[in-house]
């Protein structure tokens, strides 16, 4: 028996979603765990700056928030670009995350003040913004180019104001680093995940 073709097309797309939803699940997990249990986890595993037992928190910090309102203002917006990089399949997903989760670790415990502990999700935020911006150059054809460019346009427009100000005049106590690295890294993950173009075959 054949699975029609609508039903296998939702089926991978509905897979797709999944991935920034499981993500996400497992930030709100560990909020819950971190209120309720002994000690804080936020400075056992954020990044600190120039600190070298503190480099676990360049993969381990991006999942925690120091209080449910840091992780509210956080999951619209992870939800949102996530599910969009996700869109371009599972692994591409997964590794954008990867890839931005790293270069804004490692941009934040370099270029933050020494000492300083950085936790929280904004940083694959500004990744994922990266990646959408930049993917619009790099994409297979002139009409997925073109698609990504209006995805891109008409996330500046919804989220473009608090974006710019998330990295040139950040709040105090915000770190601009996590949110400047975090789009590097996007950008960088489009080049580095850009799909090749099909060969044309020789006349």
């Amino acid at each position: 028996m054949t699975t029609p073709p609508t039903r296998s097309r939702s089926r991978g797309w509905g897979l797709r979603v999944l991935q920034p939803l499981i993500l996400l699940g497992a930030m709100w997990l560990i909020r819950a765990l971190d209120a309720v249990l002994p000690g804080s986890w936020v400075t056992a595993f954020g990044i600190q700056s120039w600190v070298v037992d503190g480099l676990d928190g360049i993969v381990l910090s991006h999942g925690l928030h120091t209080g449910w309102p840091h992780l509210l203002a956080n999951t619209i917006p992870f939800l949102v670009l996530g599910i969009i990089v996700a869109l371009d399949g599972i692994g591409r997903f997964w590794a954008v995350t990867g890839i931005v989760g790293v270069i804004a670790g490692i941009g934040t415990w370099v270029f933050n003040a020494p000492g300083t502990v950085t936790v929280g999700a904004s940083g694959l935020v500004f990744g994922y913004f990266g990646y959408i911006f930049a993917r619009a150059f790099v994409a297979r054809s002139l009409g997925h180019g073109i698609l990504y460019a209006l995805i891109a346009v008409a996330v500046v427009v919804v989220h473009g104001g608090s974006m710019l100000a998330g990295i040139f005049r950040a709040a105090e106590g915000i770190s601009w680093q996590a949110h400047l690295f975090g789009a590097i890294g996007g950008a960088l993950a489009a080049f580095v995940l850009r799909p090749t173009r099909p060969k044309e075959a020789p006349e």
